[in-house]
């Protein structure tokens, strides 16, 4: 089972949203769609569920073109960001709605519903109203009511953009068990660069509609085909500076240290990261980023180095990376 896009489009009047996006995802895999606020990453699944219609290309579910078929028609479970629940009506009676228009009788829809919130350990909340539940809970619920499709395809659209950063780390491994039990192609959206890596095992990173590089979490950290990739993956930002030949050279802040020789620089700030500390420093070359351990004593002047095996070399022009 497959999902796959195929030049697929999206324009409004004159304005391409989205462009020539190429991709196919497998069954058990689950894809990561990341970048920039009005990249089209909500537009894509929106596309992909038949919410909006493309302008180009086609899009097809097992080898099934379902570019002109109705969202009803395309087998395809999708979880809103903001859960979509029915605030008067019980986490039952939530789920009971898509298995009644669907013409599945009374004794089947109540063992539907016991097995899928089960699954997503919820039976003992099956009376309650969205309300009554935590933010961790609503989410899970909703992902029930996908699950309750049984689609070919499912589609996360920042499922956990609303709650806070504590719960979504302890709900990040549970939410990757449920996706993935289902062994169905998922696209998974989300800003959130450290989910991303957590829940996918390929990134399809985003820009100005089209994709930039679709890649393991360690090769778009480790070989971006592009600066824009280096500067959108990974946290401390990358550093990018000038070298002689006018081209852009960029250093992760882990690959830098103190030195006796090398570049000059003055202790700016800092900022604690708990198992590290990370330095901003001011050089002739502009502000670049460090990491230290926690507890290095850091000077408020010294010299930086790196070995050139970590340098990234950039076109300055086209942002594409250069291969040497």
């Amino acid at each position: 089972m497959t999902l796959e896009l195929r030049q697929v489009g999206k324009k409004i009047n004159s304005q391409w949203i989205v462009e020539d996006l190429t991709m196919t995802i497998s069954d058990n895999e689950c894809l990561a769609l990341v970048g920039p606020s009005g990249c089209g990453k909500s537009t894509t699944l929106r596309l992909i569920a038949g919410l909006d219609p493309v302008s180009s290309g086609t899009i097809h579910i097992s080898d099934r073109d379902v570019t002109m078929l109705s969202p009803a028609e395309r087998s395809v479970g999708m979880v809103f960001q903001s859960y979509a629940l029915l605030p008067h009506l019980t986490v039952i009676e939530n789920l009971e709605l898509g298995l009644r228009v669907r013409g599945v009788p009374q004794r089947e829809r109540t063992g539907k519903i016991r097995q899928v919130l089960d699954l997503v350990q919820l039976w003992n909340r099956a009376g309650s109203r969205p309300a009554e539940l935590s933010g961790g809970q609503r989410q899970r619920v909703a992902l029930a009511r996908a699950l309750l499709r049984e689609p070919e395809v499912y589609l996360l659209d920042e499922p956990m953009s609303n709650l806070d950063a504590q719960l979504r780390e302890d709900i990040r491994p549970e939410l990757r068990r449920l996706v993935l039990e289902q062994r169905k192609p998922t696209i998974y959206v989300t800003h959130d660069q450290h989910e991303a890596m957590a829940m996918a095992k390929r990134i399809a990173v985003l820009h100005r509609g089209r994709i930039e590089q679709i890649d393991t979490p360690y090769n778009l950290y480790h070989n971006p085909c592009s600066l824009f990739v280096a500067r959108f993956i990974g946290r401390p930002q990358i550093n990018c500076l000038e070298n002689e030949a006018g081209e852009i050279c960029a250093v992760r802040p882990e690959s830098i240290h103190f030195s006796d020789s090398g570049l000059s620089c003055k202790l700016q700030s800092r900022e604690w990261l708990g198992s590290s500390q990370l330095l901003f420093l001011e050089t002739a070359r502009g502000l670049i980023r460090m990491t230290a351990p926690p507890d290095q004593v850091i000077p408020e002047s010294a010299r930086l180095s790196w070995s050139s095996d970590n340098e990234m070399i950039f076109n300055s022009d086209t942002g594409r990376r250069l291969i040497r």
